[in-house]
């Protein structure tokens, strides 16, 4: 960069893992029109300073490129956001029913209490769900919907009207509404085995007004800047439709309101006409239309409703329909043609090994050449079927939803099996490029912390080891998929995802050192700065007079407003620097009072302590 370049916003005095093989460490960065311009230390990125260019001190923080979700469920979620009461992290039921009480209490009529995935029983110091029973104590009178990742959903007897369901009530197909012994609803509706049901019915749930989903959006993002996140995909979903539910987020990118840079694709929503959706998108939008805070990413995760092979390990494999071939190719043969990238919901290996049947076919005919296409999820995916997708030039993006249900998975498939659910290393080891993301947040949590957890220590968030040592990733790589590996998903790998002179200038500032932290405490990490394009979007703790100040949450009965997000016991602001624990600590092999009342081991607590009061968490 030319010496006689100004900042607009200067760093120093940081610990910058830039995910720059070439220049993997800095202590300084500077920053202009939105780019870096200079990183490396005090000395050489001061020459860059102005009379108007703002300097910060990170005081020793660690600071890394912005984290970018290869797999979120954004627009949708946002949407929702602040109807929903979130259980992320919460360590104890007890808690959780606590909140749903407290919200419950809150919530006028008609509107609904809904607990929309991020949580597992195996959380819990109790490791167990909710009764039905304790649901309609907590809440009696006011109707409540908890989602419990793919498999089922519980709904109180208040829901249980709102919604319709009578002893006359089919079940529809690929789902059960439980009944008792006299045939009416219990209010256990089950996915088998498809997730229709459970969305079906939660779409019956009052909306918010236009003026309050565009709040619900702006706070949700400002959640996910609070965990470092600054760029996303959003991986479309049901009941997602275009252009109507896009309008929002539209509206927000025209306003310049957006705090993270979002690439979307677009998801059919009609079974049997999905090739004419994609007809009428084609002549619509190309990708790549846009900018680069909001952009369209081309065509999935759904291509066809045969080709889904929804997972819930609760249930059997699926086997998908016979005539899933000749639906995909047409949907496929017309993607190629038009030159659009596409994105594919694949779970099992069975149902990878059929779909790239259909895509080297439709290659011999139409070269894929280059054309960016990845498979989603692929928890099952063989090496074989891994080296079919490198030589079609594909990538597959991991989520981290085993560690929600890594213990089905085993109590099905056994602890082998599990310990290489998905084969992230070996993806890396044979050449395909791989992105990390969440698939929030209707099954797993938004945290980026928890999936990078999850990734380096191999273990479900209830604690279970799933992977060895040997297949676990280091801290540099689990990052770099959450950086520059996910920018190629959306076809941005030379623009964004490291600290690096002329890319973007997106950097999450730690509130402790993810390298040096054990790596339970993992879970409890967030951003106290995050900066997008170069500017503050978010702030806290010793930085808090940096950013913008919080919106007012509308309307004021949201859960949001009393449980902003992922649950944190201390928030960043009355955090310090890391320091070494001097008490008991279950991570440390001992144990605490509040342990020794549960009748639940010490070990399968670890993880929470920074919810029930362990110093070794307070950062």
């Amino acid at each position: 960069m030319s010496q006689t370049m100004t900042s607009d916003l200067i760093l120093i005095n940081g610990k910058f893992h830039t995910v720059d093989r070439q220049n993997p460490l800095a202590s300084a960065v500077a920053i202009s029109q939105g780019k870096f311009v200079e990183v490396g230390d005090a000395e050489s990125v001061m020459r860059y300073k102005s009379a108007t260019t703002k300097v910060i001190d990170l005081g020793g923080r660690t600071a890394v490129p912005g984290l970018n979700d290869s797999h979120l469920h954004l627009i949708r979620g946002g949407l929702n956001y602040n109807l929903e009461l979130r259980w992320e992290g919460v360590p104890s039921l007890a808690d959780a029913l606590r909140l749903l009480k407290e919200q419950a209490d809150r919530t006028p009529s008609p509107q609904w209490v809904r607990v929309v995935g991020g949580w597992t029983e195996f959380q819990f110091a109790e490791r167990r769900m909710p009764t039905l029973e304790e649901l309609n104590a907590a809440a009696p009178d006011t109707p409540v919907f908890v989602l419990h990742l793919y498999d089922r959903a519980l709904l109180n007897r208040a829901a249980l009207q709102a919604v319709g369901y009578t002893k006359d009530t089919p079940n529809p197909p690929g789902g059960e509404i439980q009944r008792d012994k006299s045939g009416n609803p219990t209010g256990m509706l089950i996915a088998k085995p498809n997730a229709m049901i459970l969305y079906a019915t939660l779409a019956k749930g009052p909306t918010l007004p236009r003026e309050y989903q565009v709040n619900s959006t702006r706070q949700f993002m400002r959640e996910l800047n609070r965990l470092g996140v600054t760029s996303a995909i959003d991986a479309g979903g049901g009941f997602q439709n275009y252009p109507e539910d896009y309008a929002i987020i539209d509206q927000l990118a025209r306003d310049g309101q957006l705090t993270l840079r979002i690439a979307y694709n677009l998801f059919t929503q009609r079974k049997g006409a999905e090739l004419e959706d994609f007809q009428k998108w084609t002549e619509m939008v190309s990708p790549g239309t846009g900018d680069d805070f909001y952009r369209h990413n081309g065509a999935g995760e759904m291509l066809v409703f045969s080709a889904a092979d929804f997972e819930d390990f609760l249930e059997p494999r699926p086997d998908l329909a016979p005539g899933m071939e000749d639906e995909l190719e047409r949907v496929v043969r017309h993607l190629v043609a038009n030159r659009w990238p596409f994105r594919l919901h694949a779970t099992y290996n069975e149902s990878i090994e059929r779909m790239l049947d259909v895509f080297e076919k439709v290659n011999r005919d139409i070269s894929f050449d280059g054309l960016h296409w990845l498979f989603d999820h692929a928890e099952t995916i063989t090496p074989k079927n891994i080296e079919r997708v490198r030589a079609l030039g594909g990538g597959i993006a991991i989520q981290h939803r085993m560690a929600f249900q890594g213990e089905y998975f085993v109590e099905r498939y056994g602890a082998e099996a599990a310990a290489n659910t998905p084969p992230v290393a070996t993806m890396l080891e044979m050449g395909v490029p791989v992105g990390g993301g969440t698939d929030a947040t209707r099954v797993a949590s938004y945290n980026p912390w928890t999936a990078l957890y999850w990734l380096v220590s191999g273990r479900t968030v209830g604690g279970l080891k799933l992977v060895d040592t040997a297949a676990r990733l280091s801290r540099d790589t689990a990052l770099e998929l959450w950086t520059a590996g996910s920018a190629w998903f959306s076809s941005e790998q030379d623009k964004k995802g490291r600290i690096k002179v002329g890319q973007l200038a997106d950097v999450a500032v730690l509130s402790a050192d993810f390298f040096a932290i054990h790596e339970d405490a993992i879970k409890s990490l967030e951003s106290v700065m995050t900066i997008v394009d170069g500017k503050v979007v978010y702030a806290d703790a010793e930085f808090s007079h940096h950013g913008p100040a919080a919106i007012p949450v509308l309307p004021d009965w949201s859960p949001v407003a009393k449980v902003p997000g992922h649950y944190r016991a201390v928030p960043a602001s009355q955090r310090s620097l890391p320091h070494i624990c001097a008490g008991a600590c279950g991570v440390h092999g001992h144990s605490h009072d509040k342990a020794r009342k549960s009748s639940v081991p010490v070990s399968s607590h670890t993880g929470f302590w920074g919810a029930l009061g362990c110093s070794c968490f307070a950062f």
